[in-house]
């Protein structure tokens, strides 16, 4: 991130130690050099105060740091919206067989609809992502969530990407199925 670098050189244009610096956005000096070192990033109250001092816009400032933020908090969400995704579908599954060994009527599964309700939800947030990025195979999702690369390497062959949307998906099926029937088995119902 650039922000940091921005700090020292507005602070060096306009003659002023960190101390002073300090002084006049009401932090202490060993902030202003954790945001000149990049150890630290400055809250809002504080880019304001930075850019007023400085007679600047917030874009002078912060320079594409917006970006690179933006692009690190969807791949941080990326992140945890396929373990929230996987944690609500296994609870799909588990609580499916329960319900269906538990429950002598249709109002058992209310629970396990819920589940994949909420499991339904994230993997919608995950597509939204891979759409807004151009993500579509496995690899591209990897390089995308290291590298916040999302050029492709190649172009796509589509007959290939089908397959492996069918093969990802019939694998996922056969897995939820596998593991209700399990937890069926283990409340005895099969």
């Amino acid at each position: 991130m650039e922000v940091g670098k921005q700090i020292k050189y507005y602070r060096k244009a306009h003659d002023l130690s960190q101390t002073a610096l300090a002084d006049k956005v009401y932090v202490s000096s060993q902030t202003i050099s954790n945001w000149e070192n990049e150890r630290s990033y400055p809250d809002l109250e504080s880019l304001i105060s930075l850019t007023e001092l400085f007679n600047i816009s917030l874009d002078q400032l912060v320079k594409g740091d917006v970006e690179v933020m933006k692009n690190t908090l969807d791949r941080n969400n990326m992140d945890e919206y396929g373990k929230r995704m996987v944690i609500f579908m296994l609870l799909f599954a588990v609580s499916e067989g329960a319900a269906l060994s538990l429950s002598d009527g249709w109002f058992g599964l209310l629970l396990p609809f819920v589940f994949w309700i909420i499991g339904m939800r994230y993997a919608m947030k995950i597509e939204y992502l891979k759409k807004k990025y151009d993500v579509k195979t496995y690899k591209e999702i990897v390089d995308y969530l290291e590298n916040n690369n999302t050029t492709p390497k190649a172009p796509r062959n589509k007959t290939k990407y089908i397959f492996e949307t069918i093969f990802i998906v019939t694998g996922f099926i056969v897995s939820a199925v596998i593991i209700m029937l399990l937890s069926m088995w283990l409340f005895g119902w099969l």
